[in-house]
């Protein structure tokens, strides 16, 4: 019995705060779906945490490449923004140099601004991309291996 009245005090409050199933929650955490490999060399999970929200305005996604993993030049009919949540990731413009990304990163391209972004050559990267709903991604060029293996020597060591 006093065991009984002490479980009921315990799981009583737990009970009552407990959260309630009238909201629509998501986890990024959720590891995602594996991509196929179309647009990309290498493994990647994609998990679409809100998609095609017109309420919202834009997508969120979560985006996780294995280190050594290419992903080819595309663009964007709106602004997208990366924040790296995890590892390290390589990022170019075209025209521009590429950079290496850190956790903890955010970094914001513009509208139609031709693109790259994924894992280093030694780290996994794990980002969450905010973009708009309008138009799909449109890819443009293949980054091929021996592209993204001469960004990974130029970058070596930052």
């Amino acid at each position: 019995m006093r065991n009984s009245i002490f479980t009921l005090f315990i799981l009583a409050p737990l009970y009552l705060f407990a959260q309630s199933s009238d909201y629509s929650v998501f986890s990024y955490l959720t590891e995602g779906t594996k991509a196929p490999n179309t647009r990309y060399i290498g493994e990647a999970w994609l998990n679409a945490i809100i998609h095609d929200d017109a309420e919202l305005g834009y997508n969120i996604t979560k985006a996780t490449f294995r280190a050594n993993s290419t992903l080819d030049w595309h663009k964007h009919s709106s602004v997208q923004v990366l924040i790296i949540v995890d590892g390290q990731a390589y990022y170019q413009e075209r025209g521009k140099d590429p950079v290496v990304l850190k956790t903890g990163d955010v970094i914001k391209c513009p509208k139609d601004v031709e693109h790259w972004h994924t894992s280093t050559k030694e780290s996994n990267v794990t980002y969450l991309a905010l973009y708009g709903g309008e138009m799909p991604t449109q890819w443009t060029e293949v980054l091929t291996q021996e592209y993204y293996d001469s960004v990974a020597e130029n970058l070596k060591g930052n």
